[in-house]
């Protein structure tokens, strides 16, 4: 090893050293370089843009768009670091709204490149072309012919660096990561058309897109069918945020986190707390290792965002992190709990606040308790006057005005044997009201398979139920509306715990008095690096105290709210859930298959038990007649 020393005289780098350096940061392969271009056509306004690559973008990129064209005087300084049309002070760099702004990203291309710019404006005569070989130097502006618009091409990526080229995958690795890009983008911006071309061959064309229905072909087009038809759309406004698009049933999950697109303002983004948000809204539905899907988007004041943290403009940093985190998460749980079955998913988080339903509800038998709970469904009753079989007050129905999101919410003991104390009466009451009036979203059971399944005939067809996994979710959700209506209930430690921590986290303490004190917990400052417990929630007396809550305080220094408190208090209801449910191989009769069809009907989240997994699926008339060959 030379002993020479490594630093030498400071010294101004050669601008083109300069550029390569830049363009590591900006081009680490084709795809880069095609999300800048683009980026750039959709600042100038462009409505079409047209993208050509061979090889996987390593032999040719050509991107050509109909925007509003450069002047010729600026074709050169288009190719010069620094320069950009995009920002002219500090307060456009505080509130950014372009997608390109740093005016690195075509003099870093051409660094490491053979590039051609070709550009008009409307009000120019003819089109202007410059070029850059790789080198310092930049052409003369010429005149060309060329539309309106600009086409920007780009040959032999890295051929004046090697080391750089080498890094490079295979042509349809590389083509794969460029296709991406483009799709992400093309979900960022339904005004605008896309076509993609790979070696002379049609990938993708996308059509501009201006009412519901267009956007969601594109979705299709490029998530999937069968993402748009497993998928919730949402729209949600509060707090000077606004939050729209689509997630998927959490049915419809995935093993890889390959189908999740986040836009803030337009911008594709990777967030840590977009991601923690959008997390804790699945995990009472999802199952074990899978992952949502998702297209959505973020609006807000461009102030309170700050998209200048990384080169690529892939990070951001919110100003108000806990306000976003909250907001996405109860956009999600919201939409989530709202979707029951034979209901369109909600649009709004008041969208069922001022419905009133009449529905029939039990009122006879030997357990008063049940009405609005076990036996109380979703659908329409008959009309005034006719209150139930025979118009009977004393019957088994009768008719009841239910709001949708109040309940009476049973205990463990209740939940458990509500279904039991039905009689065959109830069946004949709702073979009277099918007639008269049609079928429930679930409809009615017909029968029991091998004490597992429940069988029941609704207006589309057959529906298959899991009978522990629906009467999972419903004591489940039964016991954590009891809870959150008795409010955590607390215990004073004998013998307050003391746990040594760090500064920073006996600070954290202090400053997160009312997280800790809405969670349940009195925890206080002990010393300059330890902490005291000194009363905890009552169900989490036999949990590690100490471990809950340094994960607690990590949580909180990276996110600014921890929910690990709330997850173990859920833990546990889902296990006494479990047990409290009926269990596979036990006979129900058809009044106790009915009422629990019922509650599923008013449950949120009933389409998956606490683990995630299905409970009901449908089987339509078409699919039966499918598998018979009927009509073929």
């Amino acid at each position: 090893m030379s002993d020479s020393p490594i630093l030498t005289r400071i010294k101004r780098l050669p601008t083109q050293l300069a550029n390569q350096i830049a363009a590591g940061e900006v081009v680490e392969r084709p795809a880069a370089v095609i999300k800048e271009l683009i980026e750039n056509s959709l600042d100038a306004g462009a409505s079409n843009i047209n993208i050509e690559v061979e090889k996987g973008g390593m032999s040719l990129m050509r991107l050509r768009d109909d925007g509003c064209g450069i002047h010729k005087d600026d074709m050169a300084l288009a190719l010069s670091r620094h320069a950009t049309s995009k920002i002219s002070s500090f307060e456009d760099l505080a509130k950014v709204l372009s997608l390109g702004f740093r005016g690195e990203a075509l003099p870093s291309i051409s660094s490491v490149s053979r590039l051609e710019l070709l550009s008009r404006r409307q009000e120019d005569a003819s089109g202007w072309k410059v070029t850059g070989d790789g080198g310092d130097r930049i052409s003369e502006p010429e005149p060309v012919p060329h539309p309106v618009g600009t086409t920007v091409e780009v040959r032999d990526l890295f051929f004046n660096t090697p080391a750089r080229r080498k890094f490079l995958r295979t042509e349809k690795t590389e083509f794969t990561h460029l296709e991406n890009v483009v799709k992400r983008i093309a979900l960022s911006r339904f005004d605008v058309g896309f076509t993609l071309q790979h070696n002379q061959r049609l990938v993708h064309k996308l059509r501009p897109a201006g009412n519901e229905a267009e956007k969601q072909k594109r979705v299709a087009d490029i998530c999937g069918s069968p993402f748009v038809q497993h998928a919730v759309q949402l729209e949600y406004a509060a707090a000077g945020l606004r939050l729209w698009g689509w997630i998927s049933l959490p049915t419809f999950s995935r093993s890889q986190a390959d189908l999740q697109y986040f836009y803030v303002n337009g911008r594709m983004v990777r967030d840590k707390v977009v991601t923690h948000s959008i997390r804790q809204a699945y995990q009472d539905v999802l199952y074990h290792g899978r992952h949502p899907a998702y297209v959505l988007y973020l609006e807000m004041d461009p102030a309170l965002v700050d998209v200048n943290v990384h080169p690529t403009k892939h990070e951001v940093r919110f100003r108000e992190s806990r306000l976003v985190h909250d907001f996405i998460f109860r956009a999600l749980h919201q939409s989530l709990a709202d979707v029951r079955p034979g209901q369109a998913p909600a649009s709004s988080p008041t969208s069922n606040d001022s419905e009133e339903q009449q529905v029939w509800a039990y009122s006879g038998g030997d357990n008063p308790g049940l009405v609005d709970n076990s036996a109380a469904s979703q659908w329409p009753g008959p009309s005034a006057g006719g209150v139930g079989p025979g118009n009977d007050q004393t019957s088994a129905y009768r008719l009841n005005s239910y709001r949708t999101q109040q309940s009476i919410p049973l205990n463990i003991e209740e939940q458990s044997h509500a279904y039991e104390i039905l009689r065959d009466s109830v069946s004949q009451a709702e073979a009277d009201f099918k007639r008269e009036e049609g079928l429930p979203p679930l409809g009615f059971a017909v029968a029991q398979l091998h004490g597992v399944y429940i069988l029941a005939e609704n207006a589309q067809g057959l529906i298959l139920v899991d009978m522990h996994a629906a009467h999972e979710r419903i004591t489940y959700e039964r016991l954590k509306q009891s809870h959150a209506a008795d409010g955590i209930r607390t215990q004073p430690l004998l013998v307050p715990m003391s746990i040594a921590v760090s500064k920073g986290e006996v600070k954290l303490v202090e400053q997160s008095q009312a997280v800790f004190g809405e969670l349940g917990f009195v925890i206080e400052p002990l010393a300059e690096e330890a902490i005291v417990v000194r009363q905890i929630p009552t169900v989490l007396k036999d949990a590690d105290i100490e471990s809950l809550v340094r994960d607690v305080l990590a949580d909180i220094a990276e996110h600014g709210t921890s929910n690990r408190i709330r997850d173990q208090i859920n833990e546990l209801f889902a296990t006494v859930a479990c047990h409290g449910s009926v269990r596979a191989n036990r006979r129900l009769s058809l009044a106790e298959m009915n009422a629990l069809l019922r509650d599923m009907e008013r449950t949120e989240r009933s389409g998956q038990c606490n683990h995630g997994r299905p409970t009901w699926v449908q089987l339509r008339m078409d699919q039966l007649d499918k598998l018979f060959m009927r009509g073929q």
